[in-house]
């Protein structure tokens, strides 16, 4: 048998993005877990201790690039 130095297996954390872009989302929903800001915090959202972006209001969601590998999320109100 083969030496192995991680003989440890850890759970998966389930990260990445949770309502695509044009997505409706409620207040408080969240739209990414994310370890670190590769997405950023735009317009009618909030950034929970762990990095994960909320939904402030009732809205659609919105992905727009800063830069080649960073992405703004904004939610956009809509009337219903």
């Amino acid at each position: 048998m083969a030496h192995v130095t991680n003989g440890r297996d850890s759970n998966p954390k389930y990260l990445g993005v949770k309502s695509y872009e044009g997505e409706l989302v409620k207040p408080g929903e969240i739209i990414v877990k994310q370890r670190g800001t590769k997405f950023l915090p735009g317009k009618n959202v909030f950034v929970s201790k762990d990095f994960s972006i909320h939904s402030k209001i009732f809205g659609r969601v919105m992905f727009k690039y800063v830069n080649k590998n960073k992405q703004r999320i904004d939610v956009e109100y809509i009337n219903i």
